[in-house]
């Protein structure tokens, strides 16, 4: 018997479609012989299976794919026509390998064979509808600081509403219906076919070009933004007003500081392959597909990659500001996952994390006991301890008995306000005192939570819902400079995503810095699983 790898690299039996051309002339058997044969055969081939099983079960071991009936051709058709078209959505197409299961249809020779592809059809529909509605990877697998929970469906209810439904439309429909998703499947076909053409063309050399120069570099950089589509088709061969402006665009689209000048930065981002960019896209698919879920009507949406944070309201972005993320450092990088927002706090007490306090501040101590005068230390009966009374060189990292907080004032490393939802990680949004950070072009500085630019007018924005004068209130809050937990009588969604390639309503791509390598080691494994790049003829 031929195999068949599944997404998981597993073999599964492939003697698959039979029925699609007609069973097997040598097999020939009464017609209740064949039904027991068949139900004993489906029992057996189920058993190890809970959700196949119960399936088969509640149906009465009766055949959705392998019968004569019009109904389960359309099944099967589906299913091909669907195994077929994997590659689009970013999918390891050799795994649905459609001419081996054409290839296998002619190997059945009993009714308990028959009985094994239909329970193996079943298997395969469920790992498919898997691999494109959740995805193909597990995402903490990769990288730990993919902390996302993929929201995986129950496989008997798969099962059975496909049983019930359209065959065809309920597997075009598994697919994230999210106009992202759906944006992001047109860019990857464009990509492809413009591989297909050659690319780009040739990179661009040099360190820096700007206006007014001329020259084979200039040139260069005018024809890849011509395949680009940032600049009309022109003969000029000098940096003028138009490449000027091309370039701006361009550097908008790819988070740059958009100056108009071709610095290194942004020479290194125009000479990138279609490759990666195309590479990114399919990332893309497979974050989309992992957060296949209902997002909130409204909801906070804060890309790491691209340094902002967002309140999106029926799918419109409602407020937008920029933010500061954790560090590229082992234990300084954000983390990714999706949580609830319940309350905000105006005047905020920082209670420094363990790891900041026996990391930085501890051996600053040391040093100095005034060090670091900003902040309480605190002993377990949750006192003020006075400096004067400790000896801070007896303690280690591993027995340092206690906490550090700092009190409430416009110079509390959290500002004047914290965003709170509650988590494993301890990972907040904020205010801070250090708002210089903000004109950065890159803007990965913080221990891990994030800092808000705007951090009241966010503040007013999550108010807004529950009070006609959100400013008021607020205000009224901070003006007694005590810690004020203001609760959100409507608690908002909020999801800490990494999107390196973003494609826009208006039909345009946006690309980001991969800032902590996790797109590289996210593609990687979708290699190993059989994801390629392809080029196609349009």
């Amino acid at each position: 018997m031929l195999l068949f790898t599944n997404p998981r690299g597993k073999y599964l039996a492939a003697t698959l479609f039979v029925g699609f051309i007609g069973l097997s002339a040598a097999f020939v058997a009464p017609a209740q012989a064949q039904v027991t044969a068949f139900m004993q055969s489906v029992a057996e081939a189920s058993a190890r299976d809970k959700s196949v099983a119960q399936f088969y079960q509640a149906n009465g071991y009766s055949p959705i794919w392998t019968g004569r009936s019009g109904r389960d051709r359309a099944r099967r058709q589906a299913l091909l026509d669907a195994f077929a078209n994997a590659a689009s959505h970013g999918l390891p197409q050799a795994t649905y390998d459609t001419e081996l299961l054409k290839a296998n249809l002619r190997r059945v020779k009993s009714e308990r064979d028959l009985g094994r592809i239909e329970v193996e059809l079943s298997k395969l529909f469920l790992a498919y509808a898997q691999d494109i509605q959740t995805g193909i990877l597990v995402p903490g697998r990769i990288d730990e600081g993919i902390a996302r929970k993929v929201p995986l469906r129950n496989r008997l209810d798969l099962l059975t509403n496909f049983a019930k439904s359209s065959p065809a439309g309920y597997l075009k429909n598994l697919a994230p219906s999210s106009p992202e998703y759906r944006r992001l499947m047109k860019q990857k076909l464009t990509m492809e076919r413009l591989l297909a053409k050659g690319g780009w063309g040739a990179k661009v050399p040099g360190k820096k070009l700007e206006l007014g120069q001329s020259g084979n570099s200039v040139v260069a950089l005018r024809n890849r933004l011509i395949k680009m589509g940032y600049l009309r088709r022109n003969a000029s061969t000098k940096y003028d007003a138009n490449l000027q402006k091309a370039v701006q665009q361009f550097q908008v689209a790819h988070g740059l500081n958009p100056d108009g000048v071709a610095g290194a930065g942004t020479l290194k981002e125009v000479n990138v392959s279609p490759e990666r960019r195309l590479a990114s896209i399919i990332v893309a698919m497979e974050r989309e597909r992992w957060t296949n879920m209902k997002r909130g009507k409204r909801h906070i949406w804060v890309n790491l990659t691209d340094f902002s944070a967002k309140i999106i309201d029926d799918g419109k972005v409602t407020f937008q500001t920029r933010s500061v993320v954790g560090a590229n450092s082992k234990d300084r990088r954000s983390p990714e996952f999706s949580d609830v927002m319940e309350h905000m706090v105006i005047n905020p007490t920082w209670n420094v994390p363990r790891s900041i306090a026996i990391k930085e501040y501890l051996p600053l101590m040391q040093e100095d006991p005034s060090a670091a005068g900003h902040l309480n230390v605190i002993d377990e009966s949750g006192r003020i301890v006075s400096r004067d009374e400790l000896d801070f060189s007896q303690y280690t990292e591993l027995d340092f008995p206690f906490d550090l907080k700092e009190p409430p004032s416009r110079r509390n490393a959290l500002g004047l306000v914290k965003f709170m939802f509650p988590n494993r990680h301890n990972i907040y949004l904020h205010d801070t005192p250090a708002k210089n950070l903000f004109a950065r072009e890159a803007r990965a500085f913080s221990h891990g939570c994030i800092r808000l630019r705007d951090p009241f007018d966010f503040a007013y924005a999550l108010l807004r819902k529950q009070t006609r004068n959100p400013e008021e209130l607020f205000h009224s809050k901070l003006a007694t400079g005590v810690e004020n937990v203001m609760p959100l009588e409507k608690q908002v969604p909020v999801h800490l995503v990494y999107r390196t390639a973003i494609a826009t309503a208006k039909g345009e791509m946006n690309y980001r810095r991969d800032i902590y390598g996790r797109d590289a080691r996210i593609f990687k494994a979708l290699q190993k699983a059989g994801v390629v790049l392809r080029a196609v003829q349009s």
